[in-house]
């Protein structure tokens, strides 16, 4: 019996080293991911997440875990794939995403840009009595099948990854009360993306709208890309989850910026 509970001592130990290392690579490993690469289940996961938040190895957020601030080369400008993002963190993302439909109302124009946590909110919207704007390749081929609001798609260029159709020279023919868009990283400098395009698209659109939303989960904050696509001083609101730290949020809204919270058990804060 004392045999059997060293070894499993020793698997869990070899399990949250394997979760350590992995984020040596990238920022963040949602709980999913982690339990098919280790092959065990969701709640053994959450213990080792636990584990290892405990050790201060790392940082436990919503869906998963996050590498902590400077322990990962990847954090700096790594842009995921559209279909790889959009596996990460998806609870959070859906969460997110449901607060921010209730900042619709019937009869609204809104812009919802590409990216997964963007598309979870056009889901959302997808019957609602609104105009809707996207340059999603993904969102605008649901909607097309799914929805009944009213909808216009960005002309231009396709663009496959990531995921957009865009004009360097077509103005936007579209303004909307509201701007929704993702990030891949946020912080004191603004909204951050690595892909140049996607930089482009969110200044263009940024100037169609009343009021600028950011939909990004927590972990997105521990993310440092390559190029500022808006300041902070642009940002109205950040819709994200509560794996959002205290430090985190006390920056961000000293920046004037308005912090919703989607939390685990729906609550809207």
């Amino acid at each position: 019996m004392q045999k059997g509970i060293r070894e499993e001592e020793l698997s869990d130990s070899g399990r949250q080293r394997q979760i350590v290392e992995l984020l040596r690579d990238r920022p963040f490993a949602s709980v999913r991911e982690l339990q098919e690469r280790l092959g065990v289940s969701a709640a053994t996961v959450r213990r080792d997440i636990d584990r290892i938040d405990e050790a201060g190895e790392a940082r436990k957020v919503y869906g998963g875990i996050s590498a902590l601030e400077g322990a990962s080369q990847a954090e700096v400008a790594y842009a995921r794939s559209y279909d790889e993002n959009r596996d990460l963190a998806v609870e959070a993302k859906r969460q997110i995403a449901a607060l921010a439909a209730t900042m619709v109302r019937d009869g609204d124009a809104v812009i919802v840009h590409g990216g997964s946590t963007c598309f979870h909110l056009g889901v959302k919207l997808a019957e609602r009595n609104i105009r809707l704007y996207t340059n999603s390749m993904p969102l605008a081929a649901y909607l097309s099948d799914h929805g009944h609001c009213s909808l216009t798609v960005a002309g231009g260029d396709l663009h496959r990854e990531p995921g957009i159709i865009h004009s360097l020279t077509q103005a936007v023919p579209f303004y909307g009360s509201k701007f929704f868009l993702g990030a891949q990283g946020l912080g004191q400098e603004g909204v951050l993306e690595s892909h140049p395009l996607l930089v482009r698209s969110i200044v263009d659109l940024s100037l169609c709208a009343d009021q600028i939303v950011v939909l990004a989960d927590s972990r997105k904050l521990s993310i440092h890309a390559r190029n500022i696509a808006l300041p902070l001083s642009r940002i109205g609101t950040l819709v994200t989850d509560d794996g959002l730290s205290e430090a985190d949020a006390r920056m961000l809204e000293d920046a004037g910026v308005m912090v919703r919270i989607a939390s685990s058990s729906g609550a809207i804060q």
